[in-house]
């Protein structure tokens, strides 16, 4: 399978800051390839839960092919996807990538993560990272909370640089999406910036 050019916009992200690139809590597409067989679904949960080593909570539900993957492979990538990529997004995560290969089906360019070559997409992304499945036995048999520890990120740096989010009008095919249901999405933007307070001398 040839591997699409990379964006040229990308540029990896600190781990250190890796845990910015979803704590606004962007809905993100999960992806997971494991000996020759692949997929991506949408996940509307999903949050930093430590620092340093980065860590990252996602809702997969026990029965999904992604999970299946993930289990087998120890892996998974998260994926921002940007605006302009709202129908794929809501596409993905309405059906079943078990009998058939959504990438192929939707025309899906991915490449390769860096340190565990999980798919990864960048046109029409804001921000990716690649995933090490952190097992957690006695929850994962209870929920559908899966853990994974950060081993390599990247970010479209016209709206991501430096460690922080720059929602602007000439970025807005990028700006994050946020799922309400029913495949209604807000998108993010209208950024504005807080003002010190003057404490009040009493």
């Amino acid at each position: 399978m040839s591997q699409p050019p990379p964006s040229p916009h990308f540029r990896p992200v600190a781990l250190h800051h890796a845990s910015r690139l979803i704590n606004h809590g962007p809905t993100v597409l999960v992806s997971a390839a494991h000996d020759g067989r692949r997929n991506i679904m949408a996940a509307a949960w999903s949050m930093p839960v430590e620092f340093t080593p980065p860590r990252i909570a996602v809702v997969i539900d026990k029965s999904t092919w992604t999970r299946e993957l993930i289990t087998a492979s120890g892996g998974f990538g998260l994926i921002v996807p940007g605006a302009a990529l709202m129908d794929l997004t809501y596409a993905v995560g309405s059906e079943s990538g078990r009998d058939h290969d959504k990438f192929v089906h939707y025309g899906i360019e991915a490449g390769a993560g860096p340190e565990l070559g999980m798919p990864v997409l960048e046109h029409g992304c804001a921000a990716w990272l690649e995933c090490r499945w952190i097992q957690e036995t006695r929850s994962e048999t209870a929920y559908d909370t899966f853990f994974g520890e950060v081993v390599a990120a990247a970010a479209d740096a016209r709206i991501f640089d430096n460690g922080h989010w720059n929602f602007t009008p000439d970025n807005a095919e990028l700006h994050t999406l946020h799922h309400l249901g029913a495949g209604k999405f807000v998108v993010a933007g209208n950024q504005v910036q807080a003002r010190a307070l003057t404490p009040i001398v009493r």
